[in-house]
């Protein structure tokens, strides 16, 4: 039986299936890949984020996968979304539907004040970045988006953690366009303004919002969990009867 193709583009934080917990099930119904985003590997050391390799990435996943079909659905996170959305420009032949959780696309509301003003705190903190050890970015980075304190541990993993933060370019110079023509959900935790502005800008432009329990990882949630199955569902159903 074929199986649509459902492609994970995972954040700045865990990469592959860890990022996805709640969605590992979905392989059961579709042909599921857990992408690495370029730099982000187990072992190998972390590499300064590319945002053009990381559309390449997925744009790859989406290519013909043997059987003589190609493209499929895109769910991404955080940073991730960015990839996303490029690819989707690029060929919006190949992206069936975009879901975008919690999307880091500040280059898009840019002018907008809550993006103006977290630009204007993140800013200084990526002006020195290649100044910092890898721990102290980590620890100010925290401090200034979740008002917390860091508690990584000071292991292998945590310190190439660390390192890959630190590397990762400032999301509001990522070159986005909006995606014309794909059905895009743009699901929200409904904690930080920012977000809500970007997901709020992507309504307006056509896209389905929704808010479900989880703070920035809403996709953890039962209820964002059956949000983006739903969603996917939906746009497979309707694909595939307009197909037909």
């Amino acid at each position: 039986m074929f199986k649509q193709r459902v492609v994970f583009v995972h954040g700045a934080g865990s990469f592959g299936a860890a990022a996805w917990p709640k969605q590992h099930g979905m392989a059961l119904d579709y042909d599921a890949l857990f992408l690495r985003r370029h730099g982000f590997d187990a072992v190998a050391e972390p590499l300064e984020s590319d945002f053009s390799a990381d559309a390449a990435i997925v744009l790859g996943a989406l290519a013909d996968d043997g059987r003589g079909a190609s493209g499929g659905h895109v769910v991404a996170h955080s940073q991730g979304a960015i990839a996303a959305m490029m690819a989707a420009v690029e060929r919006p032949d190949l992206v069936h539907s975009l879901t975008l959780v919690e999307p880091a696309c500040l280059s898009l509301t840019a002018e907008l004040p809550a993006t103006a003003a977290h630009r204007a705190l993140m800013q200084p903190l990526f002006d020195v970045r290649h100044h910092l050890s890898n721990e102290d970015f980590e620890r100010e980075f925290v401090r200034r988006v979740f008002s917390a304190e860091a508690t990584g541990d000071i292991t292998p993993e945590g310190l190439r953690a660390a390192r890959r933060l630190r590397l990762q370019a400032p999301p509001w110079e990522a070159p986005l366009h909006i995606v014309p023509g794909v059905p895009t959900l743009v699901l929200t935790g409904g904690w930080e303004p920012l977000y809500e502005e970007i997901a709020g800008y992507l309504r307006e432009t056509g896209a389905l919002h929704r808010i479900a329990a989880g703070g920035h990882r809403p996709q953890d949630s039962a209820e964002g969990d059956q949000v983006i199955r739903a969603f996917i569902a939906d746009v497979g159903r309707h694909q595939h009867a307009h197909a037909s």
